[in-house]
């Protein structure tokens, strides 16, 4: 995938080492003489483009209108916001990423600027707080669809609901599987007829609702909704 980054930060420069680790084909744009500098010791030479990125001859020497996607992560957000409308509305690059600098524009980055993605680093941390708080010693391994599903792991603990309780016993919640339960040195696959077991450790697939319901079963006694 060719993806183009504007602006040679701190957060640009180490996600454009970081994709071009993953075979990406990545360039970076970037024109202060301080931040090229630091940038050409941190990544290979023919990544980095020099020019201002609002200039449409950097982009064109950067080949944006072949790029599959666009990160717009400069120090101003007046400047990634009209990044990405250049890039959808005269490049036709097909997705667009942009990091807010200020919470309080985080408004304006949609779709009248053609950002697909805005990144809110407050809204993440937030987010990161309001999951921790809610679903106790349940730990987060991915999410999928854009947050609406997370694949989760629990180890059961000798008080737990589930413990000692058969698969289709348990009250789960309707928009929640189990995936696997890993039991000392061995995988055991979740059927109806397998019973759960302190320290067993569960992997399930859930959504943001059943998260709560889900931590309930398996965590110690007392958490969640569903134990009260």
């Amino acid at each position: 995938m060719r993806i183009l980054i504007a602006g040679g930060g701190r957060t640009g420069a180490t996600l454009a080492l970081t994709l071009h680790a993953q075979k990406h084909e990545v360039r970076l744009m970037e024109h202060r003489p301080s931040v090229l500098a630091h940038i050409h010791r941190e990544l290979p030479t023919e990544l980095i483009y020099e020019g201002n990125p609002n200039d449409p001859r950097t982009l064109e020497f950067a080949r944006i209108a072949d790029a599959q996607v666009l990160v717009a992560s400069m120090s101003s957000d007046a400047e990634n916001l009209s990044l990405c409308f250049i890039a959808r509305e005269h490049f036709k690059v097909p997705r667009t990423i942009a990091t807010i600098n200020d919470p309080r524009f985080a408004w304006l980055f949609g779709s009248g600027f053609h950002v697909d993605v805005a990144l809110n680093q407050a809204d993440i941390l937030a987010s990161l707080i309001e999951q921790e708080l809610s679903v106790g010693d349940m730990m987060t391994l991915l999410k999928l669809r854009k947050g609406s599903y997370s694949l989760v792991s629990e180890t059961l603990a000798k008080d737990a609901r589930a413990v000692g309780q058969a698969l289709r016993e348990l009250a789960f919640p309707r928009n929640a599987v189990v995936c696997a339960i890993l039991r000392r040195n061995d995988v055991v696959i979740p059927r109806g007829d397998v019973r759960f077991e302190a320290g067993d450790e569960v992997l399930a697939l859930v959504d943001e609702a059943s998260a709560q319901e889900v931590a309930a079963l398996f965590g110690p006694a007392g958490a969640g909704p569903a134990a009260k």
